[in-house]
């Protein structure tokens, strides 16, 4: 077996519950999420005694490549498999053994590639596996939070009372922004973590990369990042994006589903009133995580006094991962869109349970003007009866009511994780 990974502190993940739920009754469990994010962690936190298999070991991939089958016939019958994207072929062997011994939890599986987007993978283990998606941490888990602030706000019970004013105090929300949400390098100094985000990117290029796709040249695929960094929390133009990098449409679209499939972007499409509508618009694509989109676009903490400005992307798409991230743990299925219509009116963030609606803006300012809410009064036009209310989210203390009849306030950015 492989030594297992050591860790001094263990920071608490708002699915360990649900992981647990689903080794007692399911034969293959699966985490997946990118690349550093806590998978194995988690993992080897959940059962400490279940062997453990890393086919990052070379020792492992090369026997697991071999001979699929006779590597999985000759494990234990609980095993942890660290990285299984590594060894496609498994997928199959492992099938074979669970259809003869369906005991539940019998595999706990890790993946830095989103396995129901490789058909390779996904079509083997269907009816027998179910996939845990695990984030990079949010900003509550951080700091040990509940998290329950956007499940609050969708059943009504978060208080939209004035509360008094707090005395001033510096930001913090620059400092999260950059650090972003990988434990490597929120747990670093500034500098250093810097350093550590470029040899992350570094490494995705040189190996995660080919083992989901043929990609001759990863440089293009670096210098593909690093121009959706400056491009996240915008709608993607794929023509424009290809003009610009010198690329067909069918190399860029290649791309973007690669990044997609190692959960280092994410495309959050349009909505519309008519469903059958919302997947012909133009999406917004964003970067997972703000901390790799401020080391690819030259941002640093010093720049919130100087520019906030150049801030306004990153706060987007750090608040749509937050929400993203805190609508994973919620049992009722939550849908994340964007609204744009022909007069370029745009809601940041829609939100989706059902018919139920509700809207999101984000500013970077520690200030609201009356015009904040337009962008949400036009999606509850839209929406109707199932519009249930909206936010705007902004870097101030307090709780401020926009439109009280639509149910509109101003919140401090500081509640997603407060709470």
């Amino acid at each position: 077996m492989t030594s297992k990974p050591t860790s001094q502190s263990y920071l608490k993940r708002h699915l360990e519950g649900a992981l647990a739920a689903a080794l007692e009754d399911t034969p293959v469990v699966c985490i997946l999420g990118p690349r550093q994010c806590g998978k194995t962690t988690l993992a080897l936190h959940q059962d400490s005694e279940r062997a453990y298999i890393s086919l990052d070991d070379q020792n492992f991939y090369h026997l697991a490549t071999a001979d699929p089958q006779g590597f999985i016939d000759d494990l234990p019958e609980y095993v942890t498999i660290d990285e299984v994207q590594r060894v496609p072929e498994l997928t199959l062997a492992i099938k074979r053994s669970v259809d003869a011994n369906r005991k539940p939890g019998r595999f706990l599986l890790t993946g830095s590639a989103n396995l129901l987007q490789l058909p390779r993978l996904a079509d083997s283990l269907a009816g027998r596996m179910e996939c845990i998606n695990l984030h990079t941490f949010s900003e509550a888990e951080k700091q040990a939070g509940s998290g329950r602030f956007l499940e609050q706000w969708l059943v009504g019970q978060f208080d939209m009372r004035l509360s008094a004013s707090a005395p001033p105090e510096a930001s913090t929300l620059p400092a999260r922004i950059i650090a972003g949400g990988y434990p490597e390098a929120f747990q670093r100094k500034p500098a250093r973590a810097r350093q550590w985000q470029a040899q992350y990117i570094q490494s995705i290029i040189e190996r995660d990369i080919h083992d989901i796709s043929q990609v001759k040249d990863g440089s293009d695929v670096a210098r593909f990042i690093e121009y959706m960094s400056h491009q996240t929390a915008q709608l993607l133009n794929v023509t424009e994006t290809a003009k610009a990098l010198g690329h067909t449409r069918a190399t860029v679209e290649k791309y973007l589903v690669i990044l997609e499939r190692l959960y280092l972007l994410r495309r959050l499409p349009a909505w519309h009133r008519n469903s059958s509508k919302r997947l012909v618009k133009a999406p917004k694509v964003h970067l997972c995580d703000s901390g790799l989109a401020a080391a690819l676009s030259g941002i640093n903490e010093a720049m919130w006094m100087q520019d906030r400005s150049r801030f306004g992307h990153l706060v987007e798409s750090f608040i749509v991962q937050q929400l993203c991230i805190q609508a994973s743990w919620m049992e009722s299925k939550v849908r994340l869109w964007h609204y744009r219509d022909k007069d370029k009116v745009e809601v940041d963030c829609v939100l989706t349970r059902g018919q139920h609606t509700w809207g999101v803006e984000v500013k970077a300012a520690a200030s609201i003007r009356t015009s904040d809410g337009k962008g949400l009064k036009r999606l509850a036009v839209q929406a109707g009866s199932d519009f249930q209310g909206g936010i705007v989210f902004y870097d101030g203390t307090n709780i401020l009511p926009i439109d009280k009849t639509l149910n509109l306030y101003a919140v401090p950015i500081s509640k997603l994780w407060e709470l």
